[in-house]
């Protein structure tokens, strides 16, 4: 078994390389409207429901620190998320800004809610 904190660095190396490659996708992003970063964070909570329900009903917590504190770590990013949400209100978007926030938690919370109920149908 791997060291959980070289699983940790390995993880959260390749989530924040995969961050970096959708806000690069995604060239409209930060223009108006972070899409990017909204995009990866309910992305990475519909993937942090999914596999909670996988190792808490098949697979045990042998990968977690790999790929839920690592991968989805370095993937999703609430730093990049409250930095976007300052900008667009320190650029005098505050109903953007409002919007954005709210969005942001009530998709990645629907997201993380169905990525648990899917977990547990598929694994439990």
């Amino acid at each position: 078994m791997m060291n959980p904190y070289l699983q940790v660095a390995i993880g959260g190396a390749t989530g924040a390389m995969m961050r970096f490659a959708v806000t690069r996708w995604m060239p409209w992003h930060g223009a108006h409207f972070p899409v990017a970063t909204l995009t990866v964070n309910v992305l990475g909570s519909l993937a942090m429901g999914l596999l909670a329900a996988a190792f808490a009903h098949r697979f045990g917590n042998q990968f977690a620190p790999l790929l839920l504190t690592g991968l989805l770590g370095g993937f999703t990013t609430f730093s990049a998320f409250s930095l976007d949400a300052l900008t667009l209100y320190e650029r005098g978007q505050h109903l953007g800004a409002g919007i954005y926030v709210l969005v942001s938690v009530m998709l990645s919370l629907a997201a993380v809610i169905a990525g648990l109920a899917a977990g547990r149908g598929l694994f439990a």
